[in-house]
C-alpha cells in the first residue's frame, strides 16, 4: 500500500502552512522538538531488516531552506506487524519528573483501502524507557513500558487529510534521561511531529518578591512551595513564599514584601522617593509630598523636617505638617457686676493667628498688689472652671479681696508651645499673652456668719464668730456686740452694747445658770452698722459645775480611751478572720481542655463488632433520664422518626438547647439497634467541627438520641436561603471548619461515606459541623446506582468512582465527596450536576468530565476541587493537606482575588429562551422559577417587566433598580439574560 503516494503532497502542504505557527510558551521547556531539529534525526527503527516488509520510513522535506523529517508506516497488507521507532536519548532536567509528549499524526481509515481481506489497525502505541546513559543502537523491547495507546479523533480517507494532535503525560521519571518509542501493529500512520517538554513556573516578581523559575510539580505534588527574596530596597517580616501548580502557574503568595522607608513601588521595584517627597515607614504606599512648613530634602527622605519657627507637637505624626506658635488672645475684658461678692468674669477673643493648629488652650495668671508690692495670687482666689487647660474664652474669678489691684494675664497655648523657649534664640516668637489690670474696692463691711461659745463658767461666757468673706483688709474691722438676759416676765429689757476690734470677746459678771441673747454687727468705715448676724442664745453654768473646758478635757480623754480599745479589738478580729479564711481555702477550679487538646487519641471502634449493640451504646454514650428532656417543636423527620428542638436540663448543669431524634412507634429490635448505633459512633468523637452527642435514652420505652442544637440547620439549605450574601473569604472559612472535622475523623480511621452539604449543620456563629453518621451502605444494581442506607439513599453525584464501581470506601473517597461539598458551598447550595440523571453523572465522570467552576469561585479553591476529583485516589490530597492549604488561603486573602474561568451557560445550568420541554418561556415568572429566582416575580411585575422581550432589554442597572440587591442574585439574573440573548442570536442565525 503506497500510503505516502496520496498523503505526502497533502502533508507537505500542511507543514508549509502551519510550520511557522509553532511557538513556545514561557511556561514550557522543550527537551525534544522533531520539527525544530533541522538535521538528521537519527531515530532507530526495528526490526532493522524486514525483507520485503517495510517498517517505519523517514521522509525528508525542505521548507524555507530548513530540513524537516516525518516518519510513516503502512503495512496494512501484512499480518502480525510489530514495527518500532525509537527516539534518540532525551536528557532530563533533574527536577523535571513529569514531561508531556505532544504528537501530531495522521491515521488512514481502514475502510478506505480497496482490499477487504486486509488486517488493518487505526491505533499505535507509545512506550518509554529510562536510562542513565545513551545505549546507542542497542534495542530491547522488554526495557520499554507502555505509556498509552494513541487513537485518532479523526481518521483520514482517500482524498482528505485529517491531522490529529494528542498529548500524553510521562510521570515519575528519576534517571538522567529516557527514550520514547512508537509501536505499529498494523496501522497506516504518518508521524508529523513529536514535541517533548515539561512545564515550569517562570521566574517572576510578585508583591515585590523575586521567585526563580521552578519546574512544575507532578500529580503527587500538586503544589510545590518555592521560597523567594525581596527585591532591592524591600523588606518582609517573613520569608516570601509561593506555590507552583502542575500547570505552571504561581498561586497563593505568602509573606508580602514592602518597600523600605524612603522608597516606593514602581513596576515591581523599589525606587527612592524624589526630592520633595518622603515615606516614613515600610509599606506599599507611594511617597508623599512634604507637608506644609517643612523643608524639602533630597531623594530617599524618611521625613521632612520643620522649617525654622515651625514645630511638630510630641503627639503629631512625623509625616504631618509643621505649625507655628499662636499669637496673643485678643480683647481681654473684665465684667465687675458682682463686685460686692468679690467676683469677676474675664472674657477674650481667640488669637488672630493660631499657627495652623486647632488644639488651642488658655491659661490664666494672676498678681495682686498692695501699694507697690505685688505677688502671685496663688491659691487665695478661685477660678471656675479652672485657670489652665481652658478651651472656652471666658472664666469666672472669685474670692477677690477688696481695696487691692489685680493683674490678670491670659496666655494662648497649642501642642507646639513646649518649643517656645527653644525658639527664642532663633527667631522672635509672636506674643501669646494678653494682660489686664483691675482694682477692686469694697464699701460694704463683711458679714457675720456663725457665732459660738468658746468657754463658759457659771459667771462668764467666751464667744467668737466668723466673718465672710475672710480676707486681709486695708484697716481693722470693728464690731458691735449687743446682749441681754432672756427674761420674758419683765416689762423692761436692758441691752449692753460693746464696740470691739476683733471677732471674739470674754464677758464676765454674768448671772449663774442664766440664758443670754447675743447679736453681732460689723461697722462700716464711717461707723454705721453693716450686716448683722442672727440672734443667738447661750447660757452660763449653774453654781458648782466645772467649766466647759474642764468638762471637755475629761470627756475627750474618755472618748480617746474607748477609741483605742475599739481599735485593738478590731485588729485582733481581723487577724483571726484572715487565719480562718486561709484554712478554708481549697484547690483551684479545674477547667476543660481547649479544642486544640481534644485530638483523637484512639482509633474508631465499629459498634457492629460488638455481639450485643446495646453494650456499645452504654460504652460510648451517656444515659439521660427522659424527665430531663423537654420537647418544644418538630424541626424535621427521618426514617426512624421525628426530630425535635428541645431543652436539656440536667441537675448541676446549665440548661442547653438540644436536637432530639426519636424512634417511631412500632419499631423492630433491628431498627432500634440501627437507630442507637449512630449514637455509638457519635459518642466516640470530640471535636469542635463534629456534631456533639449529649446522650441517649435507652432504658425507657421511647428511645432518643440527644445532640447539640444547630440553629441554622443544614448547610445546603442555609446557603440557598442566603444566596450571594457571603464573600469568598467567609465561604472558605466554612470549608476550613468542615475539612478540620473530616481530618479528625480520618485520623481516627473513620470513613464517613455520606459527606454532603445536606449533612453539614450550621450554628448561629456560622460554625460548620459534620453530622449524619449513618450505617451500612449497600450498592444497588439499578442503573441509577444509589446507595441504600437506614437513613435514606445517597445520590451517586457525591460518591467517588471507585466507591461506585468496587465499593472502595476510604478517606480518599471522602476527599472526593469533600470536593463536591466545596462546589456546593461556592455555588451557594446549587445541586451538583444540576438536573443530570445519576446514569448521566456516572458516564460523564468516567469520561473525565468534572464540574466547572462556580460563579465568582477563586481559582485556588477550584484547583483544590480538581485535585479532590483525581481519578487515581492515591493522588488525591489528604484532609491534613486540605486543612493546611485552606489555612494558608485564609491567612493570605489576596490569594482569593483571582477568579476561575466561568461560563454561565455551563456553570449554573441556566436555560436559554425555552423551558425544559424546549418550548419558549411563556412568562417572566416561569423564567424566574427556572433559575430559582421566583422571589423576585413581584419586583419584575411592579417595574412593568411582564414579557420576555422586555427582559432581554434589561441591563445590570435595570436589575438593581427593581430591587435585586444581593450580588449573587444580581449575577445569576444577569448571566441568565446573557444566555437568553446568546440563544436568541443563535436561533436568528439558523432562521436566516
Amino acid at each position: 500500500m503506497d500510503f505516502l503516494a496520496g498523503i505526502r503532497p497533502l502533508l507537505f502542504s500542511y507543514v508549509l502552512i502551519n510550520g511557522i505557527l509553532i511557538t513556545l510558551q514561557t511556561k514550557e521547556e522543550v527537551l525534544l522538538d522533531m520539527k525544530a531539529t533541522g538535521g538528521e534525526l537519527g531515530w532507530l527503527t526495528w526490526p532493522v531488516d524486514q525483507g520485503e516488509k517495510s517498517g517505519w520510513e523517514v521522509t525528508q522535506r525542505t521548507l524555507n531552506g530548513s530540513q524537516f523529517y516525518t516518519y510513516s508506516v503502512c503495512n496494512v497488507g501484512e499480518r502480525e506487524q510489530d514495527n518500532w521507532l525509537r527516539t534518540t536519548f532525551i536528557q532530563r532536567r533533574p527536577s523535571a519528573s513529569r514531561v508531556f509528549v505532544e504528537l501530531q499524526f495522521i491515521v488512514r481509515d481502514c475502510n478506505s483501502f480497496d482490499a477487504t481481506s486486509l488486517t488493518c489497525k487505526e491505533t499505535f502505541n507509545l512506550f518509554t524507557s529510562e536510562a542513565d546513559a545513551d545505549v546507542g543502537t542497542t534495542f530491547r523491547k522488554g526495557q520499554f513500558k507502555k505509556v498509552a495507546t494513541i487513537a485518532p479523533d479523526e481518521i483520514t480517507g482517500k482524498n482528505d487529510l485529517r491531522i490529529n494532535t494528542e498529548t500524553r503525560v510521562v510521570e515519575n521519571l528519576s534517571r538522567k534521561g529516557f527514550y520514547l518509542a512508537f509501536q505499529d501493529i498494523g496501522a497506516c500512520v504518518a508521524l508529523l511531529s513529536t514535541r517533548v517538554y515539561y512545564k515550569t513556573c517562570p521566574a517572576t516578581v510578585k508583591s515585590l518578591a523575586s521567585f526563580p523559575e521552578t519546574v512544575a510539580g507532578g500529580e503527587n505534588q500538586a503544589l510545590r512551595e518555592v521560597s523567594g527574596a525581596c527585591v532591592d530596597n524591600a523588606i518582609s517580616e517573613e520569608l516570601p513564599r509561593i506555590y507552583c501548580t502542575v500547570d505552571g502557574e504561581w498561586v497563593v503568595p505568602v509573606g508580602q514584601c514592602q518597600c523600605k522607608p524612603g522608597y516606593e513601588e514602581v513596576k515591581d521595584t523599589c525606587q527612592a522617593c524624589q526630592a520633595g517627597f518622603f515615606k516614613a515607614e515600610a509599606s506599599n504606599d507611594k511617597c508623599e509630598p512634604c507637608p506644609a512648613n517643612t523643608q524639602k530634602l533630597d531623594s530617599r527622605a524618611l521625613v521632612c523636617p520643620c522649617m525654622d519657627g515651625f514645630y511638630r507637637a510630641p503627639t503629631d505624626p512625623p509625616s504631618g505638617p509643621c505649625s507655628g506658635l499662636p499669637s496673643a488672645p485678643r480683647d481681654l475684658t473684665a465684667t465687675t457686676t458682682q463686685l460686692s461678692a468679690g467676683k469677676l468674669l474675664l472674657s477674650w477673643n481667640p488669637p488672630e493667628d493660631t499657627g495652623g493648629r486647632t488644639d488651642i488652650t488658655y491659661s490664666i495668671e494672676c498678681q495682686r498688689c498692695e501699694g507697690i508690692v505685688c505677688q502671685s495670687c496663688g491659691e487665695k482666689i478661685r477660678y471656675e472652671p479652672a485657670n489652665t487647660g481652658l478651651t472656652d474664652t471666658k472664666v469666672s474669678v472669685s474670692e477677690l479681696d477688696a481695696h487691692l489691684n489685680y493683674t490678670f494675664s491670659v496666655e494662648a497655648h497649642s501642642g507646639v508651645s513646649v518649643f517656645a523657649v527653644e525658639a527664642a534664640p532663633r527667631a522672635p516668637r509672636p506674643p501669646s499673652t494678653s494682660a489686664l489690670t483691675t482694682s477692686l474696692h469694697y464699701t460694704d463691711p463683711p458679714k457675720i456668719t456663725t457665732m459660738r461659745v468658746v468657754d463658759r463658767t457659771s459667771t462668764s461666757l467666751a464667744l467668737s464668730w466668723d466673718v465672710s468673706p475672710r480676707r486681709i483688709q486695708p484697716r481693722p474691722i470693728r464690731y458691735e456686740l449687743t446682749y441681754r438676759k432672756k427674761d420674758d416676765n419683765l416689762d423692761v429689757t436692758t441691752y449692753t452694747v460693746l464696740i470691739l476690734e476683733k471677732n471674739s470677746v470674754q464677758i464676765n459678771e454674768l448671772a449663774q445658770g442664766t440664758a443670754y441673747l447675743f447679736r453681732v454687727q460689723a461697722l462700716t468705715s464711717d461707723g454705721s452698722p453693716g450686716g448683722s448676724s442672727i440672734e443667738e442664745q447661750f447660757e452660763t453654768l449653774p453654781e458648782g459645775r466645772l467649766t466647759q473646758n474642764n468638762t471637755a478635757v475629761i470627756f475627750g480623754a474618755a472618748v480617746g480611751g474607748a477609741a483605742m480599745l475599739f481599735i485593738v479589738v478590731v485588729v485582733l478580729f481581723l487577724r483571726r478572720r484572715k487565719r480562718n479564711s486561709h484554712s478554708r481555702q481549697g484547690p483551684e477550679d479545674t477547667y476543660f481542655s481547649s479544642s486544640e487538646q481534644l485530638k483523637p487519641l484512639k482509633t474508631y471502634v465499629d459498634p457492629h463488632t460488638y455481639e450485643d449493640p446495646n453494650i456499645a451504646v452504654l460504652k460510648f454514650a451517656t444515659e439521660i433520664h427522659p424527665s430531663h428532656i423537654t420537647k418544644q417543636k418538630v424541626i424535621g423527620a427521618g426514617e426512624f422518626g421525628e426530630v425535635y428542638r428541645g431543652i436539656l436540663k440536667v441537675p448541676a448543669r446549665k440548661e442547653v438547647a438540644v436536637a432530639i431524634k426519636t424512634l417511631k412507634p412500632g419499631y423492630t429490635e433491628k431498627q432500634r439497634q440501627d437507630f442507637l448505633s449512630e449514637a455509638s459512633i457519635m459518642g466516640q468523637f470530640s471535636h469542635q467541627n463534629i456534631i456533639r452527642l449529649e446522650g441517649v435514652v435507652t432504658k425507657f420505652k421511647h428511645a432518643m438520641i440527644v445532640t447539640e442544637y444547630m440553629e441554622n440547620g443544614a448547610l445546603d439549605r442555609y446557603l440557598r436561603d442566603h444566596d450571594g450574601e457571603f464573600p469568598s473569604f467567609q465561604l472558605v472559612g466554612m470549608l476550613h471548619g468542615i475539612a478540620a472535622g473530616m481530618k479528625y475523623l480520618s485520623d481516627m480511621s473513620y470513613v464517613h461515606r455520606d459527606l454532603a452539604a445536606r449533612n453539614i449543620l450550621v450554628n448561629n456563629t456560622l460554625e460548620c459541623k459534620v453530622s449524619d453518621f449513618g450505617l451500612s451502605r449497600v450498592l444497588e444494581d439499578d442503573p441509577e446506582g444509589t446507595y441504600t442506607t437506614s437513613g435514606g439513599k445517597i445520590p451517586i453525584r457525591w460518591t467517588a468512582p471507585e466507591a461506585i464501581a468496587y465499593r472502595k470506601f476510604t478517606s480518599a473517597s471522602d476527599v472526593w465527596s469533600f470536593g463536591i461539598v466545596m462546589w456546593e458551598v461556592m455555588a451557594f447550595g446549587e445541586r451538583p450536576y444540576w438536573d443530570m440523571s445519576n446514569h448521566e453523572v456516572m458516564k460523564a465522570i468516567n469520561e473525565a468530565f468534572r464540574l466547572p467552576a462556580p460563579m465568582d469561585c477563586p481559582s485556588t479553591v477550584y484547583q483544590l476541587m480538581l485535585q479532590c476529583w483525581l481519578q487515581d485516589r492515591s493522588k488525591r490530597p489528604r484532609f491534613g493537606d486540605i486543612v493546611n492549604l485552606l489555612d494558608k488561603l485564609l491567612r493570605s486573602p489576596d490569594s482569593l482575588k483571582t477568579i476561575a474561568d466561568f461560563d454561565p451557560r455551563v456553570s449554573i445550568r441556566l436555560p436559554s429562551t425555552s423551558g425544559s420541554d424546549g418550548s419558549p418561556f411563556r412568562s417572566v415568572s416561569e423564567w424566574l422559577e427556572s433559575i430559582k429566582m421566583s422571589q423576585y416575580s413581584e419586583n419584575f411585575t411592579c417595574a412593568g417587566v411582564v414579557t420576555m422581550d422586555q427582559v432581554l432589554q434589561m441591563k445590570n442597572e435595570d436589575i438593581k433598580n427593581i430591587g435585586v440587591r444581593l450580588p449573587g442574585h444580581l449575577k445569576r439574573i444577569a448571566y441568565s439574560i446573557l444566555g437568553l440573548k446568546d440563544q436568541t442570536s443563535t436561533l436568528s442565525v439558523f432562521a436566516v
